[in-house]
This record gives structure tokens, sequence and C-alpha cells, in this order.
């Protein structure tokens, strides 16, 4: 039987950050651009966000998780998933990039680029 599928998404989102493998990209920072987008088995359209996963929610989990220095972007992809899940454990799956812009690398490189998928197994 057919169900209908929602999607809330935020595209992105700018962000300024320390991440990064190597000490001097935890001192400098870098410009990073986040892309977050939710699905899930619509609960109603009545007007009510408990039905619904709330994109300012999304933006603060974000926001959060882009202060919290890390190493691998990996990390920060997992956290933002696993803080997702947590305060919307009806989704069926989350899909989370982040770009590091100008990358400091030989070259000119626009952005690096890493994404991390969850899909629910129910």
């Amino acid at each position: 039987m057919a169900r209908l599928q929602q999607t809330v998404a935020l595209k992105d989102v700018k962000c300024f950050a320390l991440h990064g493998y190597y000490p001097e990209e935890q001192l400098t920072g870098n410009h990073f651009i986040v892309d977050l987008e939710t699905r899930f088995n619509p609960r109603g359209f009545d007007d009510d966000l408990s039905q619904t996963v709330n994109y300012e929610e999304l933006n603060a989990i974000i926001s959060d998780e882009m202060k919290n220095t890390q190493k691998l972007l990996e990390t920060v992809l997992n956290n933002i998933i696993s803080k997702v899940i947590d305060v919307y454990p009806f989704i069926d799956g989350v899909e989370v990039s982040i770009k590091k812009l100008n990358p400091p690398m030989p070259g000119q490189i626009g952005h690096s680029f890493v994404k991390l998928s969850y899909t629910s197994d129910i």
C-alpha cells in the first residue's frame, strides 16, 4: 500500500567553525555549508508542530554541533544525525552533508564534501 512521505530540510546553512584534522585548522577555522534533510511519514496536517519536524530545531542542532570542534567532519555529521533521531524518533531517514569551503591544501579547491545518511530499519 502506498504511503505519503514528507521531507523537511535546510539547505546551504552557512557556518564558521574550527573543525579540521590539523591543529592549524582548529586555530584559524574555516567556512562550512551544511545541508540537512529528514524524511518521515506525515502524522497529520493540523498546524501542530509536534506532528512534523521543526526546521528551527534542525537549525539549532546544526549550530550547536558546529560549535563543538572535531577533527573529522564525519564525527560532526554522525553527531547531527544522532541528535535529530533523539529529537524526532519517528523519522525514516536523515541525510546530512558538509562542504568545507576553500580547504587548506595546494591548488584551487572550491570545497571538500562529506555526506552521511541514516535509514530506519522500521
